[in-house]
């Protein structure tokens, strides 16, 4: 895994303007972002590594694919490739449930790939309305479920992420679990574990 300093370095460069940096940045972070999609895709059924692959060139694309330039440090960018998983598995799982209700019937190409979801698409759907109801009330909590239930890091990893101590970050996480199991008990089934 490149250290903090790599990332950041590589970001300066191509902000500077450097081609060479961001063929580095892109070999370097897919490695990373490549093993925290399978480690997330682990618990889904066999055979699933494609959709990992799949989900991790999504969300580089979404991020520029190398004009990423725009991300100050590697916290900033892996937040933001937290996000665009996050919304990646939202909009697959909006499109699944349009399908259920009658949308089966339209023409779907080969690679209109399936990202399988690591729960009920209306779980998923659930989990997103809970999590941006939370963004405005505690910002950084925010970010701390995005980073470890969409990303797959660990409370150590994403307090190291977000520049926090470990003891902060499991302080936030039990804060955003117990907020957001009310907010979804309000409307369904607990589903942060």
């Amino acid at each position: 895994m490149p250290g903090p300093g790599e990332i950041t370095r590589l970001l300066g460069q191509m902000r500077e303007g450097d081609p060479e940096a961001a063929e580095e940045l892109l070999s370097r972070v897919y490695r990373e972002l490549r093993t925290l999609a399978a480690g997330k895709m682990a618990h889904e059924a066999p055979g699933q590594t494609l959709q990992a692959t799949v989900l991790v060139h999504e969300a580089w694309l979404r991020l520029g694919g190398g004009e990423g330039a725009r991300f100050p440090s590697r916290a900033y960018f892996f937040a933001a490739a937290g996000e665009a998983m996050r919304r990646i598995l939202i909009e697959n799982a909006r499109r699944k449930k349009r399908l259920k209700h009658g949308g089966h019937l339209e023409r779907v190409d080969v690679e209109d790939v399936d990202i399988p979801s690591p729960m009920p698409d209306d779980d998923l759907l659930a989990l997103d309305e809970a999590l941006d109801r939370l963004t405005e009330v505690d910002p950084r909590a925010a970010e701390l479920v995005k980073l470890c239930f969409f990303v797959g890091l660990t409370q150590e990893q994403a307090a190291k992420e977000l520049g926090v101590s470990v003891s902060t970050a499991e302080r936030r996480w039990a804060y955003a679990r117990a907020w957001l199991f009310r907010e979804i008990r309000k409307g369904s089934s607990p589903i942060i574990r």
